[in-house]
């Protein structure tokens, strides 16, 4: 492939956004959004390369089926079964591209985020570039999504991109810099204001899937995000929960945890702790001290200080065993539309790993009837991982 030249972005492609991090949007050659988002103090440059790859038209918008025993939708997305699956470093997708790779990116960058070429849920017409599909049934509301029938089906609106935490070709978001987990962090905030404003989406989900034994194809450090056109069962649960306790909910598991044994890492503004009633051999909570209903309302100091907190919290996970362990660090947010006054903004990890040499795996009491069985007391491992947190240096 040709080197493609540089392009200096529009100022009405630049922002300036908090902790001086620098928002430069661009499209790629098939359309979709590309957005830097650039460490303060960057050594790059203001121009960014041209996409100029021959791409094939993107594929058709997934369609949604109504589960009528629970009245789940599942996305059915055949297009995700062509993605890249573990390659070779050389042909890494999330690396800057090169004149042998022709990967997603075209630029070098700090942190970089674009629209997955391969969705779970796709663009409706209002919200899609001329080279998006049209979304020929999208859901008319939450009241149509809650009606049960067989047979219902509706196209999967929504959106889904993936966050490079960095160039590297390898590493985490624990391996990052305190100023690179800052601007990630930014970047979360960005994305869940933009995402949160598009027609036909009610809940955003930044979250990232670390480890081949948790399913990951790409060795890359990146995560996710994902816009539903519903709200997820978790949060559906969870909604219920608090009509039936207290719209405070948040506050009072908050004042529970911090007074009990379970608290790993406590600042001014979050608290760690490993959950009362934890259902994985590893598993961590994290929440804000004020109630905020997502990344894109919280202050510059509650971001300041998440950064280095998260950091650590990672750090230690991975000073458990002599090997990273797989996660799944799930940042679950109140809802676009409903909800956001008791809904708090937290952070649920989770990891199978229950030994240096043992996994959890989800048999039939877990997978099929929802019913969990806790291999390791909550207490002990809050306590295993404050003695390795503890070490943990930055």
């Amino acid at each position: 492939m040709n080197t493609p030249e540089l392009q200096p972005a529009t100022p009405a492609d630049v922002d300036a956004l908090g902790a001086g991090v620098v928002k430069r949007s661009t499209r790629l050659a098939d359309g979709r959004e590309l957005i830097y988002f650039d460490d303060p103090g960057t050594t790059l440059g203001p121009e960014r390369a041209v996409d100029t790859r021959d791409l094939a038209a993107r594929p058709d918008t997934a369609t949604m089926r109504q589960d009528i025993l629970t009245g789940d939708w599942v996305s059915v997305a055949a297009a995700r079964q062509h993605r890249a699956f573990l390659p070779p470093a050389e042909l890494d997708p999330l690396a800057p591209q090169t004149a042998t790779n022709p990967s997603e990116i075209p630029s070098v960058y700090d942190v970089a985020v674009f629209e997955n070429k391969s969705p779970s849920f796709g663009p409706a017409l209002t919200d899609a570039t001329d080279s998006a599909p049209a979304a020929s049934d999208p859901p008319r509301g939450l009241d149509d999504l809650a009606h049960l029938g067989l047979g219902r089906t509706r196209t999967s609106v929504g959106r889904t991109e993936v966050v490079c935490f960095s160039p590297e070709r390898t590493g985490s978001f624990g391996t990052q810099t305190v100023t690179r987990a800052r601007t990630v962090i930014e970047a979360w905030a960005d994305r869940t204001a933009a995402l949160s404003a598009l027609p036909g989406i009610e809940q955003v989900f930044p979250f990232e899937n670390r480890g081949e034994e948790i399913g990951v194809t790409l060795q890359h450090p990146h995560g996710q995000i994902y816009a539903y056109p519903y709200i997820t069962p978790r949060t559906t649960r969870l909604l219920d929960s608090i009509d039936r306790t207290a719209p405070d909910l948040f506050a009072r598991i908050l004042e529970f945890e911090q007074a009990g044994p379970r608290v790993l890492l406590q600042g001014e503004h979050w608290t760690a702790f490993v959950p009362f009633a934890a259902r994985w051999p590893l598993e961590i909570h994290m929440l804000p001290h004020r109630h905020v209903a997502d990344f894109a309302a919280l202050n510059a100091e509650e971001k300041d200080e998440l950064a280095p907190l998260y950091l650590r919290l990672l750090r230690g996970v991975d000073a458990l065993y002599d090997s990273p362990t797989p996660y799944i660090a799930a940042w679950h947010q109140a809802p676009v539309h409903v909800g956001r006054d008791a809904v708090r903004l937290n952070l649920q990890l989770t990891s199978p790993r229950r030994a240096a040499d043992k996994l959890k795996f989800l048999a039939g009491s877990e997978a099929a009837m929802g019913a969990w069985i806790g291999d390791i007391p909550p207490e002990d491992a809050a306590a295993r991982l404050r003695t390795a947190i503890e070490g943990v240096t930055l």
